[in-house]
């Protein structure tokens, strides 16, 4: 059997994941998006790092580099460019949430076309909403980039304006956490600040890159607990995930912000690391 997009599940075209596998049944998983540039994946050490880490939080065995990466050059054999996911599961089990020893983990690794975004995004910045859902805190899977994105899901599904490219999500408590797909940054002056996600969200590659380049910008970086009111204050607001670097957000919750040069200078920033990388 092959599927509607060149994947590889364990390393085989033509393995099958188990209709008992706990990432479908549980979520009970990780996984990582990045973009793959003629062949080689961005960042790779970044990211590996991020899958290994997030693995063992969970306790679950992250496959060696080497492994993942023979994946991607099976599925970029023409040194083309666009995205891999790669999603590791704790593997197949019986009815129930107790974990087998003798579960082995899945690992697929899938080629997507890269997003074509619309160049204005960059050029203009984009808009955001404010959802209504809250995300609910879990301290335990914080910052982790597991397989059950439930609440995401339900966030995105509030709007269908295509002009509105992202939501920003609040925790229970009103503090400003991230976007459905991005993580969010803001400028205050010369300081730029992320939100604390100790209790809930994603902690994104590109957002802990930004946090170590900001000094090079004259910017102080820092992490903090930011309520909406203070987030409306911000000079800028930047969005960021591996995909498309970073945006400024020139639209939301209705105030309007003029094009500025951050988010620019953080995609010159990014993309001379990739270079080196």
């Amino acid at each position: 059997m092959t599927y509607p997009l060149p994947t590889l599940v364990n390393g085989r075209p033509d393995a099958l994941i188990s209709p008992a596998d706990r990432g479908l049944a549980y979520g009970d998983g990780v996984f990582r998006t990045l973009p793959v540039i003629l062949g080689n994946p961005q960042v790779w050490a970044l990211h590996y790092r991020k899958l290994s880490e997030d693995c063992s939080r969970l306790n679950l065995s992250c496959p060696p580099a080497s492994e993942l990466l023979n994946d991607i050059q099976q599925l970029y054999p023409d040194h083309a460019s666009g995205v891999a996911k790669i999603i590791i599961s704790r593997g197949a089990g019986g009815r129930g949430y107790a974990i087998s020893s003798e579960m082995q983990s899945t690992r697929i690794v899938m080629r997507t076309a890269m997003p074509d975004y619309p160049q204005h995004y960059a050029e203009a910045g984009v808009q955001l909403t404010l959802c209504n859902l809250r995300l609910a805190h879990q301290p335990r899977l914080a910052g982790i980039k597991h397989l059950n994105r439930l609440e995401n899901v339900l966030a995105r599904m509030e709007w269908q304006d295509p002009d509105i490219f992202d939501g920003v999500v609040l925790d229970q408590q009103g503090f400003v956490i991230e976007g459905t797909m991005s993580n969010i940054l803001l400028r205050f002056g010369f300081r730029l600040l992320t939100p604390d996600l100790r209790r809930c969200g994603v902690a994104g590659v590109t957002r802990d890159r930004i946090l170590q380049l900001a000094p090079s910008l004259g910017l102080q970086a820092g992490v903090a607990d930011i309520s909406l009111d203070q987030m409306m204050q911000a000079d800028e607001i930047i969005i960021c995930n591996s995909l498309f670097g970073a945006w400024q957000a020139t639209r939301f919750n209705g105030k309007t912000w003029q094009p500025q040069q951050l988010a620019e200078q953080l995609r010159y920033l990014l993309q001379e690391q990739h270079e080196i990388d």
